[in-house]
């Protein structure tokens, strides 16, 4: 399951989480946001259990936007013990986050 993320909560989510995590920057005004939004659900439901999923609207949350520098959406960000340790920027496919991912395990 993906979870929405705010900027007041993502430090407890994201930058806390024991487990890896993709952050997934979008708006709703997003074309190519909407076409990876599915690929990030069936991700997150193959990936239950070891791997956390999130989503931020950063047209609500623009401090943690500004913080990681997104210039572009959908910008994936995965985190690894706090640390933003891989961006993507652009609708990718899933064998392209699943390879991603599968490094972060």
């Amino acid at each position: 399951m993906v979870t929405d993320v705010t900027d007041q909560d993502f430090e407890e989510e994201v930058i806390k989480s024991t487990l890896p995590v993709l952050l997934d920057l979008w708006a709703p005004w997003c074309g190519p946001c909407r076409m990876v939004a599915p690929v990030v659900d069936k991700l997150s439901e193959k990936y239950d259990g070891r791997f956390e999923f999130y989503r931020l609207n950063v047209d609500e949350n623009l401090q943690t936007a500004a913080k990681y520098k997104v210039m572009a959406i959908p910008t994936l960000i995965f985190f690894k013990g706090g640390e933003a340790v891989d961006t993507v920027v652009g609708a990718v496919s899933e064998r392209v986050l699943e390879a991603k991912i599968d490094e972060l395990l």
